[in-house]
């Protein structure tokens, strides 16, 4: 029998601080259990096991990183919406490293969650969105998608690693590689004839 008080999302919410502290790598069951003061055994009521408490875990920081860039951009277009997207995204990594993380592993998520998961639907609405503003259609818009997510994460994951030991600041940095983004989207250079599809 499940212990009163005991669900998915306080599961789910319990391995998160964990990953956030510790690391998305250090969470196992056996922790959240400590965590929330329960057996091993409790949880497995609500998760069916460590890879899908993980694929929560995903699913949750996906909907609060969307929540917070929907937030940021409502409103703004050009380059007003990418700084804030951009800024929304780091803030995020910045201040969940390990919800963060689960976002960007290759972690097997349970369809029937992932077909409910409004977070990770919304952002490809909102990424598309703020693209089409610079008048970019497919499939030059999911090239500029994929280069926008390069960028935010590899910028964000050298950040967090200590790859940025130069005097100059990360922030001035991010802030001229934004500027650059921008110049770039305003002026996309056209599809070569002949590029493979």
């Amino acid at each position: 029998m499940a212990r009163a008080g005991l669900t998915a999302q306080r599961v789910t919410l319990a391995g998160a601080e964990l990953a956030d502290e510790a690391g998305l790598d250090r969470v196992t069951m056996s922790q959240v259990a400590r965590r929330l003061g329960v057996k091993d055994a409790s949880l497995y009521a609500h998760v069916r096991n460590l890879e899908d408490l993980r694929g929560r875990i995903a699913l949750l920081a996906a909907d609060e990183k969307t929540i917070r860039i929907a937030e940021a951009t409502s409103g703004r277009a050009g380059r007003e919406a990418l700084v804030a997207y951009a800024d929304a995204w780091r803030d995020y990594a910045h201040a969940h490293p390990g919800r963060y993380a689960a976002t960007q592993a290759p972690i097997r998520i349970d369809p029937e969650l992932a077909a409910n998961a409004a977070g990770p639907r919304r952002a490809v609405e909102l990424t598309y969105g703020m693209l089409r503003a610079y008048g970019l259609a497919e499939p030059d818009l999911t090239d500029a998608v994929r280069l926008l997510r390069s960028s935010f994460h590899g910028f964000v994951a050298l950040e967090a690693a200590g790859g940025f030991a130069h005097e100059r600041s990360p922030q001035q940095s991010w802030i001229r590689a934004l500027d650059a983004l921008h110049t770039l989207l305003e002026h996309w250079p056209p599809s070569r004839e002949g590029d493979p599809a």
